[in-house]
């Protein structure tokens, strides 16, 4: 019997290993090649199944946009190409020439002074809701020009100098203030607009400013404006109209995807960068005007008053109006 036992024992052994033997592997080999290699899919291989690839044909995952199948963007090598490359070197040297003109127009044309010297007294030129308009729009664009420059040039400009583990630390915190600043300047945007509109429409003695050179090229040529001349009007609907275009953009990369897919995203952010360059350029020369460009015009935004005199000089027309509804003094 425990021979029998035995031998059945030996037998059920043998007839395991002998099929380990042939299942076993026979298994792994079929396991493995359920899964085609390179060599062994024509779909994978295929050029014409590439080239489909390269050129942006979307594949299909379940439950998914049509656009999340997309394997490569071709698009984005282009948007890089031309960021990295016309925009970039198109924007520095017109940053540059800006700002050597305005140099040069310094040295050569100097400081515009107010001729009769100061009055001594004072005209309330802007309110507080005024000024609070102005520097919300101003401060916040200041940080948004820094910041959004550095995006643009710091690769090449900065990180050599500070190296890349601070500039990416720099433009990390750059890029936070950056959309931070967004809103607070469509706020202060928003504000100007409705402040200031008004008197910002064409009028009358526009064309006389443009045929005077603005009081800008020649000593003692003022031509008389009201409260805001043309320069400044262009000024200001050039804030209005292109700011509100950067701001949409803006809002678009902020929030991807809600006003077009990846190719409309990046034609925003070329244009996007693109005018926002073209604001910094207006900006440079009202920063010089209203500072070293001219004497007695800073106080107009910091206190809210100016001097008669530069008022009288500057916008005669809005002074008039001004004086007719001050209150007289008691005889």
């Amino acid at each position: 019997m425990s021979r029998t036992i035995l031998a059945v024992l030996l037998l059920v052994l043998g007839l395991g290993m002998a099929g380990f033997g042939k299942i076993g592997p026979v298994r792994a080999a079929s396991y493995d090649g359920d899964i085609p290699t390179a060599a062994q899919s024509d779909r994978i291989t295929s050029p014409d199944s590439w080239r489909a690839i390269r050129q942006g044909e979307a594949g299909y995952i379940g439950g998914q946009p049509v656009a999340r199948g997309v394997l490569i963007q071709s698009e984005g090598e282009i948007w890089r190409n031309f960021r990295n490359g016309k925009l970039a070197v198109y924007a520095g040297w017109l940053l540059i020439g800006v700002s050597a003109a305005i140099a040069a127009f310094y040295f050569i044309r100097g400081k515009i002074m107010m001729e009769g010297g100061p009055s001594g007294t004072f005209i309330l030129r802007f309110t507080k809701m005024e000024r609070i308009g102005h520097w919300l729009t101003a401060g916040s664009f200041m940080v948004l020009a820094v910041t959004g420059l550095n995006i643009l040039f710091g690769r090449w400009i900065i990180e050599p100098w500070l190296g890349k583990t601070l500039f990416s630390w720099i433009t990390w915190a750059g890029k936070w203030l950056h959309n931070i600043a967004g809103f607070v300047f469509i706020v202060g945007l928003v504000m100007i607009f409705f402040l200031w509109a008004r008197d910002n429409l064409w009028d009358r003695y526009d064309w006389g400013w443009i045929k005077g050179g603005g009081g800008l090229l020649k000593k003692g040529v003022h031509p008389p404006a009201a409260k805001f001349n043309f320069g400044q009007k262009t000024q200001f609907w050039m804030v209005i109209l292109v700011g509100a275009l950067v701001s949409s953009t803006g809002l678009n990369l902020l929030f991807p995807f809600t006003m077009g897919d990846i190719h409309a995203m990046q034609v925003m952010q070329l244009i996007h960068a693109a005018l926002a360059v073209v604001m910094v350029l207006f900006i440079l020369g009202h920063i010089y005007i209203g500072t070293v460009g001219m004497e007695g015009a800073s106080t107009a935004v910091t206190t809210g008053y100016v001097d008669r005199e530069w008022a009288r000089t500057h916008h005669a027309v809005w002074v008039e109006e001004a004086e007719k509804g001050e209150p007289k003094a008691a005889e």
